[in-house]
């Protein structure tokens, strides 16, 4: 099959490479239809980073079944599908109550089988397979897992209705986190650095949009809730970001208030000075949220579907750049220079 390969320098070479099979009765092989670049896919962009060097990458992806196994009964070849890329080990404490995205071989597992949607096929366990109603399009599912891992954040947060809420980053996640706290009654303030996204958040029904390399977000929140400060604000900027944004959080939050920290770190160490006892004697809490797994009984990444079917997403309003996959490392430029180009999320077509 045709696949997109990482090179040491942190590119892309497209190559053709062994097509993967099922590798046991309860696994589904699918063909990619569309894949999609999010912040944590640009994080590892342009770097030399051996671990990666030769390997297939990507998770957010939807297509079509090709072939299933003999106990598969979810669905069939022909079927169109979202995949779930968050795959643990199955068997560790975490995995066995449905916390499988804390696992800690999480990488490991699912960098071997379902998070390669840079290739022409993928296959996984038939339960990371949902079947996508005719008329949720390919491009629309392959938005599921952003709005997944936004989702979770939301459940960790415990926002209610008509709460005042804060979101850092404007990207694909922060975006999504914007949409579902709207969908949820609560009144929020977007910052960002890029004018174009912050017009999009206003689009998507932010009441307030800051631009924080202009404006003192600090300020804006204050003045946004009437001094009291947001009752939770969610950090989706991640990155080389979080030394200024999380502490900026704790900032906009008021006392007793949530701060969720959804935006991804690099791997090592990673120094921010906080104000521990304002934070302490505020009772602020820091609430860490880790991609998504289940609420309940029911699977995040199927939640997200249901509110896409049933109208109340309209998620396709965050794509802003379509490319071919062998034309990936233009599509990644584009992704990452959002302040020329105004990406938010990419979408690449896998034919």
């Amino acid at each position: 099959m045709k696949a997109a390969i990482k090179n040491a320098d942190g590119t892309f070479r497209m190559a053709e490479v062994e097509r993967p099979m099922l590798p046991a009765s309860d696994f589904v092989l699918a063909r990619v239809r569309v894949a999609g670049i999010c912040g944590t896919d640009l994080r590892h962009w342009k770097k030399h980073e051996p671990e990666l060097e030769c390997h297939i990458v990507g998770h957010e992806l939807a297509g079509e079944v090709i072939e299933v196994g003999d106990d598969v009964a979810n669905v069939q070849p022909g079927d169109r599908v979202v995949i779930e890329t968050v795959m643990g080990c199955g068997v560790c404490p975490s995995c066995t109550i449905q916390r499988y995205n804390i696992c800690e071989h999480l990488y490991d597992v699912r960098t071997k089988y379902v998070s390669r949607a840079y290739g022409e096929y993928v296959a996984g366990p038939a339960t990371k397979f949902y079947k996508l109603p005719d008329h949720v399009s390919f491009e629309q599912a392959a938005l599921i897992d952003t709005f997944s891992v936004s989702l979770h954040a939301q459940h960790v947060s415990g926002l209610s209705i008509n709460d005042k809420v804060a979101v850092i980053g404007a990207g694909p996640i922060g975006l999504a986190q914007l949409m579902l706290a709207k969908a949820t009654g609560a009144d929020v303030i977007v910052s960002d650095v890029v004018d174009s996204a912050l017009e999009l958040a206003r689009a998507l029904g932010a009441d307030q949009v800051v631009n924080s390399a202009t404006s003192d977000p600090v300020e804006a929140a204050a003045t946004f809730t009437g001094g009291r400060g947001v009752d939770i604000a969610f950090e989706c900027a991640g990155g080389t970001s979080m030394p200024t944004t999380l502490p900026q959080a704790t900032r906009m939050v008021r006392r007793g208030g949530k701060v969720v920290i959804v935006g991804g770190f690099d791997d090592g160490e990673t120094s921010i000075p906080l104000e521990w006892q304002r934070i302490q004697m505020s009772e602020i809490q820091l609430l860490p949220s880790a991609s998504f797994a289940y609420r309940d009984i029911y699977p995040e990444q199927g939640m997200v579907l249901e509110l896409i079917a049933r109208g109340k997403l309209d998620v396709g309003r965050l794509i802003t750049h379509r490319f071919a996959l062998d034309q990936i490392n233009q599509a990644f430029d584009t992704a990452q220079d959002k302040q020329r180009t105004g990406a938010v999320f990419v979408a690449l077509s896998v034919e």
